[in-house]
């Protein structure tokens, strides 16, 4: 499945004094993996457009939170 938050794993030290978070991660916006616009695209209606940020819907990524349920992402 094609996501647009990436993640990593981070070098911890083993003289680390805070409790390291163990992955991290980010978001990468849509246009990244649209090499050019092409003609014709779908677009939202104007005020659809207003709320969303863009007019089109394929250069729409609504921002999600990985803390939103409170927990860090930890890899295993």
């Amino acid at each position: 499945m094609h996501t647009f938050r990436k993640t990593y794993t981070v070098y911890t030290s083993p003289h680390n004094p805070c409790p390291p978070m163990k992955v991290r991660t980010y978001e990468t916006p849509p246009q990244l993996y649209m090499t050019f616009q092409p003609p014709g695209l779908p677009q939202f209606p104007p005020a659809e457009a207003f709320r969303h940020g863009t007019l089109w819907p394929s250069l729409f990524a609504p921002y999600e939170s990985p803390y939103k349920s409170g927990k860090r992402e930890e890899a295993d």
